[in-house]
């Protein structure tokens, strides 16, 4: 049975048919395509998907090798084998996971989680000319979190983006082992059809498409559906398929349709009509009718999508594939690309840092084993086996030596790897807590208890935790970040509150602290209990529309400064006020008008698991 088409039942969502489509063309053409860069959380669209993948490729008899996350380098790639290597005295290399997927695929699951080093690898090694396998990229980053590795991204050719469709919305069957069989067969012998591919790259430059490598995977793509169809000629179906599946994920910019039209004026007006007294043109001389140039010419047409631009002709029949809430998803997502990468980077260098004293194991390099190193010597006989035979001769004709020594590993400073870890940077998470007026009693009460909380588990994350809490006119530091639950309880007992609200002082403040948090090498994590209404400006004076805009300019400055925030609305009421403050300060805005202690630490710990 094939896939459901674009004609499918009513409610199927295009997109799904697609998805399907996809995995087959993977399946015929699995070198060619490079992969399937699949964005999708856990759920049963993944898994139906997922599962179509492995009974296809089961059928036609291609094997899938799965590969872990934190796979090394070595176990990818492949190594030298110690035992075989010390026993016959010559390098003996053992083959790693891509080269035992040969020919097939390799399903990387949470590919966002992928080391940059491991990336790098796997992309040098789909760049090969001997490279042989596909790979499929299962992406579950979150929205203000970091995709996979664009080295990756950019090397998988067809982009599925399946994360909002409903369970309700798929349907269809799997591909059956014959049309993949046959359709293997059959590439070989598929060519494309005249324009197609100036038609590709030209809608790739409208689409704002810099990459080469782009064009080209739509092209294979177009021609693994031809050979799925049971053509050996694309057309122009091939080719809107291709911009479905490989360009239009990658669009940088999206033409308006006007834009478009105005682009390329034609050189005479259609609407004005031909002037009367003007002669026909003259008939050939052997008095044939007259021809149109494509009628005439042995060239092939100018535009082989019809009259009008190739490019546009092309994005309107996939605009029109599109709904208008996926169009304008794709359109904000090509907007944020870089603004994402740009703080998904900064995020995961604060976050992250390699050590040679604790961590986790990421790796070797050379060295030698002093400063707290550790030696890897797994890796250091590694790197000394394949000299061994010539070293066992170069000691043998040295006259001050005996034979005793000639079985010993002979190893070197040279030979030496010690072990590189990843350490978790610590995190800091600063309470900026509203300790004025009748509220402020609650409001500290839950702020303690959520510190306390908070302050249970630091031990192990090495964490710490601080509190600034402002009221009257002024804005303190009532707890400087620290992991002691004594001294926490010690400076929280008796906090006063009540008196007005200075707001901008309070986000001062709090801006301070995160810098200082920062520069000492922590990760601030910034909490803001408030309803956003400031009636204290920063000079001290009360008016409450000087006091939002001094707090709408401090929030700014830590929109800024970068730091991932929380502002949490403690009003009755979700208030305009408290939005508004949040999106200045760039922060996450949760509404918990009857917060308790559990519900405030577990909305903390949430936002740290995802930011760290």
């Amino acid at each position: 049975m094939t896939a459901l088409g674009d004609d499918g039942p009513e409610g199927i969502d295009h997109r799904w048919p697609d998805a399907m489509t996809a995995a087959a063309l993977l399946l015929i053409d699995p070198v060619g395509l490079g992969g399937v860069h699949l964005r999708a959380h856990p759920g049963p669209v993944r898994d139906a998907w997922l599962a179509a993948l492995l009974e296809m490729a089961a059928d036609a008899g291609i094997i899938i090798r799965p590969c872990p996350g934190q796979i090394s380098q070595e176990a990818l790639a492949g190594g030298l084998d110690l035992i075989a290597t010390l026993k016959s005295g010559k390098p003996v290399h053992s083959p790693g996971l891509l080269a035992q997927a040969d020919g097939g695929l390799v399903l990387l699951r949470m590919a966002d989680r992928l080391l940059p080093s491991v990336a790098g690898q796997i992309a040098a090694a789909i760049d090969r000319l001997d490279a042989r396998f596909g790979l499929v990229a299962i992406d579950e980053h979150e929205e203000d979190e970091e995709p996979a590795p664009l080295v990756l991204r950019d090397r998988l050719g067809i982009h599925l983006y399946l994360d909002d469709l409903s369970h309700r919305q798929i349907g269809g069957a799997p591909f059956h082992e014959d049309e993949i069989s046959a359709a293997r067969a059959r590439l070989q012998d598929v060519e494309a059809a005249d324009g197609l591919i100036r038609d590709l790259c030209e809608t790739a430059q409208a689409l704002g498409i810099a990459s080469v490598r782009a064009e080209i995977l739509a092209l294979r793509v177009a021609l693994a559906a031809a050979a799925l169809d049971g053509r050996i000629i694309s057309n122009d179906e091939d080719a809107a398929l291709a911009v479905r599946l490989v360009l239009l994920p990658r669009a940088t910019r999206f033409p308006a349709p006007e834009d478009r039209q105005e682009s390329d004026p034609p050189d005479d007006d259609p609407a004005t009509p031909p002037d009367e007294d003007q002669a026909p043109s003259e008939a050939p001389s052997d008095g044939a009718p007259n021809e149109t140039p494509s009628e005439s010419s042995s060239e092939p047409p100018t535009e082989s999508l019809g009259d009008g631009r190739a490019e546009d002709r092309l994005l309107d029949a996939v605009m029109a594939h599109l709904q208008p809430d996926l169009l304008a998803g794709l359109q904000k997502g090509a907007g944020d690309k870089a603004a994402s990468r740009s703080r998904g980077g900064q995020r995961a260098a604060m976050a992250k840092t390699l050590s040679v004293r604790r961590g986790r194991p990421v790796g070797v390099r050379p060295g030698l084993p002093r400063d707290g190193a550790r030696l890897d010597l797994l890796a250091s006989l590694r790197a000394a086996a394949p000299w061994q035979a010539l070293r066992r001769q170069a000691l043998h004709n040295q006259a001050d030596h005996g034979g005793e020594q000639a079985h010993r590993v002979l190893i070197r400073p040279d030979d030496l790897r010690v072990i590189r870890y990843k350490q978790r940077s610590e995190t800091a998470t600063i309470f900026l807590v509203d300790a004025s007026g009748s509220a402020a009693m609650e409001r500290l009460a839950e702020a303690k208890g959520a510190v306390e909380l908070l302050l249970a588990d630091c031990y192990i994350r090495r964490d710490q935790v601080a509190v600034i809490a402002f009221r009257g006119t002024a804005a303190d530091i009532i707890l400087p970040p620290t992991r002691s639950l004594a001294r926490a309880r010690r400076s929280l007992a008796g906090l006063p509150g009540g008196g007005g609200t200075p707001l901008a002082m309070g986000l001062e403040a709090l801006l301070q602290l995160a810098g200082q948090v920062q520069k000492a090498g922590q990760r601030p994590l910034l909490v803001v209990l408030t309803d956003g209404r400031g009636n204290i400006d920063r000079e001290g004076l009360p008016g409450r529309d000087q006091a939002k805009a001094d707090a709408m300019l401090a929030a700014r400055a830590l929109r800024h400064f970068g730091a991932a925030a929380i502002l949490v609305d403690t009003a009755r009421r979700a208030g305009l006020a408290a939005q508004e403050l949040a999106a200045a300060m760039g922060a996450d805005y949760v509404f918990l008008p009857r917060a308790d202690a559990t519900s405030l630490s577990d909305v903390v710990q949430y936002h740290n698991r995802k930011g760290g």
